[in-house]
């Protein structure tokens, strides 16, 4: 038997349709994959929302985009706009990056004006906001820790790890990310009241790490690989309700019967 149901994951998917190369044919492939696995939602470019909103009419798929992504850069009043142009397109979800140099200088009134001027806007139109703090960017736990209570004071519905595009410098010269963690996670969750919900995102790639995500609180969780996540549900899930060879025989018990 799985440990959680297939509702219960595809739920916690927010279907991320975010790469800087992504056509209007990916888009629609997009929306037509997470239709079929009718996940939660498709987290898209802000451009494509109303599009969006027309391809997904009637499935039941939320219809979210992002606000200052990836680096979190735009004014407050920049981002409160492109929250009210989201909503008017038809998004009900608003995942915003904050202002990572604001929050590395500790200036917290800014930081905390800057989130909850888009969270006015969205509940205004009643969308929900989910806060993206870009751990790999932030050098302490205690950083973390105040960023979730700002949130949740501010009026988020949610904090979330990361965007995805967060690289950071390696010292070979490359870069990388590590998205996700375990320990970020138990972190944020531990960080916030019941009433603020966590999501993962960056580095979610396969179904034990989804699975993984719901163990540590996580209640969303941002994917490209949904398709190879929820897949590898339905198999498991087929050869969990397959006879074992040495029950096979007992078939008999039953036969013809009711």
């Amino acid at each position: 038997m799985m440990k959680y149901t297939y509702e219960e994951l595809a739920g916690m998917i927010d279907h991320s349709l975010l790469h800087p190369t992504m056509t209007d044919g990916d888009l629609e492939e997009g929306c037509r994959l997470a239709a079929k696995y009718r996940v939660v939602s498709v987290c898209i470019k802000p451009y494509a929302v109303k599009r969006a909103v027309e391809l997904l009419a009637g499935t039941g798929v939320a219809v979210g985009t992002v606000v200052g992504f990836p680096h979190g850069g735009s004014s407050p009043e920049v981002k409160r706009f492109e929250t009210a142009i989201a909503c008017r397109d038809g998004a009900v979800e608003i995942d915003m990056v904050i202002n990572l140099g604001k929050a590395l200088s500790g200036d917290w009134e800014f930081v905390e004006a800057d989130v909850r001027a888009v969270c006015e806007e969205a509940h205004s139109n009643g969308a929900l906001v989910k806060v993206i703090l870009e751990n790999d960017f932030l050098p302490s736990d205690d950083l973390k820790v105040k960023l979730c209570e700002i949130c949740e004071r501010a009026g988020a519905e949610f904090v979330k790890t990361s965007t995805g595009y967060g690289f950071v410098k390696q010292p070979d010269g490359s870069y990388n990310y590590r998205g996700a963690t375990e320990a970020d996670l138990r972190l944020m969750r531990a960080s916030c009241s019941p009433k603020v919900q966590v999501k993962a995102a960056g580095g979610v790639r396969d179904l034990d790490g989804l699975i993984k995500v719901r163990d540590l609180g996580g209640t969303r969780c941002g994917a490209t690989a949904t398709a190879a996540m929820l897949d590898e549900y339905r198999r498991r899930e087929a050869a969990a309700e397959r006879p074992s060879p040495d029950s096979a025989g007992d078939g008999e018990i039953g036969r013809g019967g009711y």
